[in-house]
């Protein structure tokens, strides 16, 4: 996993997008590490059981389901973090957009390019 931009897209970068995305790295490091530690302690737990009972295909069945459960979930969780915030970084691109063209119509103009770009509204 990189988590190291290259040093030009740091220039291009805005405060807020370099603080979005130092999060969402941090975001996937930490969340690895939880997952990889209880991983293990799921695995010590199953090798314990295992010693202890010389069983080992009916806890394997346990353990198989217990970690590929955790996977899933972290998975999951941070493919929905990371497209949720792409969506939100696009939706304040198009606001500031937005803002920025209100200002620059006026309010004289406003009507007038409004029904030039939506159309007219029917009442």
């Amino acid at each position: 996993m990189v988590t190291e931009k290259p040093p030009a897209l740091d220039v291009l970068m805005k405060p807020d997008d370099l603080t979005a995305a130092q999060a969402d790295a941090a975001r996937w490091r930490y969340g690895f590490f939880v997952v990889v530690t209880g991983i293990v302690a799921i695995l010590v737990a199953f090798a314990a059981a295992v010693f202890a009972t010389r069983e080992f295909a009916p806890m394997f069945a346990g353990v198989a389901g217990v970690v590929g459960t955790i996977i899933g979930a972290y998975f999951g969780v941070q493919a929905g973090q990371s497209g949720k915030a792409r969506v939100e970084a696009e939706l304040s691109k198009a606001q500031e957009l937005v803002v920025r063209l209100a200002a620059y119509v006026g309010t004289e103009n406003a009507p007038r390019v409004i029904d030039e770009v939506l159309g007219r509204r029917r009442s």
